[in-house]
């Protein structure tokens, strides 16, 4: 009888532990942190089955907290006061009810890393390579589906998943190397747990993984740590407008406010312009802000406070946690302005050196400057993002070399976007690109003619600003943005193990392939020593006869570059530009190699391009 009583006891001692161990936390964002950050205050998202039902004590020396409930009950946010005394280490959450401790989590505070190739940022030194990750490369078909995903691989939709992941990106940052690109700008690699669509990564649905149809967090952070070992850095595609409609959260939201809602789906009007006219309407306004970009993508409500501490430490998370160099906004003007500037401000507080670029869709300079950092707006604004993108001159390239020459068309477009340069607070910290995985690929708007092309090339490696190559403008690749999408955003030949051509090596490129990479990269390495282009000033002269001129130029280094757009060979007299060419008796034309002995008369081929070193 003694013996059955002490099982009894045994066994309801077991049950009481189980209950007292229940797991009702189901989620802890950001899962960890570190000490010694610039701000002491942390921010922590409890998920769980009615949690605020339940006491938090946390009895660590050195870390004050607060808790804030919500209206949603299955939620609880810790706010941290973390003393720069406390330690790398285990702090213990306690959950408990009716004094009991139900739950311990065991939260880690890490020590930051102190490594002098992290948080590197980029610069005007430095060449961006844009590309889509599932269709880069494919380095491990195991994972190109995964249980818990819903979409499936399918290599025959040109909207589906293809396969490429971050062991792919892996094996080939040599081709990188080898092409003379110095940072890697990758479209999102989070988790997108949709039903379609979510090969290009902007549905987000988990903040804090990596799909694990790329590989998983700790991959990420290899890749990074590879890339700085070969000299290459990384920048990080965010997205702090709106998540995928699979997103946890939208099943139990934590507030009614967290998403922008209306009685029926509402997409936004794309008017960013809207912000900043002085005429506009509040209803033009409050579409672009708080409408929808699509039905599976919830625009999130950056007003909410704690959705808004939530997204700045996610930033931050990575930035610490992965060791990248820059992070690239999307849809800069989409989310809220005020919010976005915190954002950033918070940013560079912890990471002096880190590189911010903001997408600025807009069609006009005026527009687009105002999205700049320190602009000097009429209404005191500051985004605190350093780096733009610069699509009124991406609109100018795409049309000035398939336009004879006016007054205003033709080659005249690009001197009058840098006309305008003064609008921006520096010029010079602006993204410059032929094409990207939203436009028309370049090769299709030059109807395929590579002359159009090689000036187009010369000319955004050698302007102001900062330079940016799409993957596959290397290659030729075609398409059109309002055909498909998917189609423009193609595989790279041969990063999957069955491609008939592999265009990584040269071998296994066409000729006129071959001509187009090799061109490239002769400007490109060239570039990585010409201090002139990365930092030094321009000027400019007024096209003629579909022939415009420029210098690149510091003290003591000069580069002239000239443009013929014309079907026809010009001999350039070249007395008008004395004002540079006066210190300079000879040159290098560094795309063919030939020396220049004579600056008197320069003769040029017909829709060319010519770079070309001054020496004394």
């Amino acid at each position: 009888m003694k013996l059955k009583y002490s099982l009894f006891l045994l066994i309801l001692g077991l049950f009481i532990v189980k209950v007292s161990e229940a797991q009702v936390v189901e989620r802890t964002e950001p899962p960890f942190w570190w000490t010694g950050m610039q701000n002491p205050e942390l921010q922590i998202m409890l998920y769980g089955d009615n949690l605020a039902d339940y006491q938090i004590d946390i009895n660590k020396k050195g870390i004050k907290f607060e808790v804030q409930n919500v209206e949603n009950a299955n939620y609880l946010f810790l706010n941290l006061f973390i003393d720069s005394s406390v330690k790398p280490g285990i702090i213990q959450i306690n959950l408990s009810k009716k004094n009991n401790i139900v739950q311990t989590i065991h939260y880690e505070l890490k020590e930051r890393a102190n490594n002098p190739k992290q948080h590197q940022g980029f610069d005007n030194s430095d060449v961006v390579y844009l590309f889509m990750p599932d269709r880069f490369s494919n380095g491990d078909p195991t994972n190109d589906n995964s249980p818990e995903m819903l979409e499936k691989a399918n290599r025959n939709n040109p909207d589906g998943r293809h396969g490429g992941d971050i062991q792919g990106i892996m094996n080939h940052l040599d081709y990188f190397n080898e092409l003379g690109i110095t940072t890697l700008w990758i479209n999102p690699l989070l988790e997108n747990n949709q039903e379609k669509y979510t090969y290009h990564g902007y549905a987000i649905t988990d903040f804090y993984r990596i799909d694990p149809r790329y590989g998983n967090n700790q991959m990420y952070k290899d890749l990074v740590d590879q890339a700085h070992q070969k000299g290459l850095k990384v920048v990080k595609d965010m997205v702090l407008n709106h998540c995928g409609i699979n997103h946890w959260w939208i099943k139990d939201l934590p507030r009614e406010d967290w998403i922008h809602q209306f009685p029926e789906f509402t997409r936004s009007n794309f008017r960013s312009s809207a912000l900043i006219d002085p005429y506009a309407s509040e209803y033009d306004k409050k579409l672009q802000q708080n409408g929808w970009f699509d039905t599976n993508m919830p625009d999130l409500n950056q007003k909410n406070e704690l959705l808004a501490t939530y997204l700045i430490q996610n930033s931050i998370w990575w930035i610490e946690y992965a060791g990248i160099d820059g992070i690239r906004l999307d849809t800069q003007p989409y989310a809220d302005k005020e919010m976005v500037a915190e954002w950033a401000k918070a940013i560079q507080e912890e990471y002096s050196d880190f590189t911010i670029l903001g997408e600025s869709w807009l069609q006009k300079i005026a527009l687009t400057a105002y999205w700049q950092k320190t602009t000097l707006n009429r209404d005191g604004y500051s985004s605190n993002i350093p780096v733009i993108t610069d699509f009124p001159m991406f609109n100018a390239i795409s049309k000035a070399f398939n336009e004879e020459q006016t007054w205003t068309e033709g080659i005249t477009r690009l001197y009058y976007v840098l006309a305008q340069d003064f609008l921006y607070q520096d010029a010079g910290k602006t993204l410059v690109f032929l094409d990207n995985h939203d436009v028309n690929r370049i090769y299709s708007s030059f109807q395929k003619d590579i002359r159009k092309l090689k000036m187009a090339i010369a000319f955004q490696l050698t302007t102001r600003g900062i330079p940016s190559v799409y993957y596959g403008t290397e290659q030729l690749q075609e398409g059109y943005a309002h055909e498909s999408h998917g189609k423009m955003r193609m595989d790279f030949p041969g990063g999957w193990p069955n491609d008939e051509q592999n265009a990584f090596t040269s071998e296994g490129r066409t000729d006129d392939q071959n001509e187009i990479f090799n061109y490239y990269q002769t400007i490109l390495k060239w570039r990585k020593s010409a201090p002139a282009v990365h930092y030094g000033k321009l000027t400019h002269f007024v096209p003629e006869n579909n022939v415009y001129v420029y210098f690149r130029h510091t003290e003591n280094n000069c580069v002239m570059i000239i443009l013929n757009n014309s079907e026809e060979k010009q001999s350039i007299e070249t007395e008008k530009f004395n004002e540079l060419l006066s210190k300079y008796s000879k040159g290098k034309e560094i795309i063919t190699g030939v020396a220049i002995k004579n600056l008197d008369l320069i003769d040029i081929e017909e829709k060319s391009a010519m770079i070309i070193e001054l020496y004394k």
